[in-house]
């Protein structure tokens, strides 16, 4: 398995996004903009789906892509769209480690496990 240094950030319990690292912000090791890291740290999810959606040069089997868009989603209420998204991830053979927007490290699998069991707690209460 790899390190992929990217800016994933997940629903639930993993608390507010700050930065990928104390000295770095953005996409790490993606091209500006391709993962919607800056809008969905703006609070501009509908700008983070439109730009995760038109950038074609990162595969559309990207955990940090699926991830980032399902956040977008489930942040707009779009909670059929978001678990689409997460259970890609889970479903993927891929595997690979994110570094979140707050420095920590998580496999790819683990993120979208728990952003999906919070994103159904949260269908649950409503």
């Amino acid at each position: 398995m790899k390190l992929l240094l990217v800016s994933a950030l997940i629903a639930g319990t993993m608390g507010t996004a700050v930065h990928a690292a104390p000295s770095m912000t953005g996409e790490i090791s993606y091209p500006k903009e391709s993962i919607g890291y800056e809008a969905l740290m703006r609070g501009d999810n509908e700008r983070a789906v439109f730009q995760i959606m038109a950038n074609e040069q990162v595969s559309s089997g990207d955990p940090a892509k699926l991830l980032n868009l399902g956040r977008a989603y489930a942040r707009m209420g779009h909670t059929d769209e978001a678990a689409k998204m997460f259970k890609a991830v889970l479903d993927s053979r891929d595997s690979v480690d994110l570094v979140l927007a707050d420095g920590s490290v998580m496999n790819s699998k683990v993120a979208a496990r728990k952003a999906y069991a919070s994103l159904q707690r949260r269908v649950a209460t409503r």
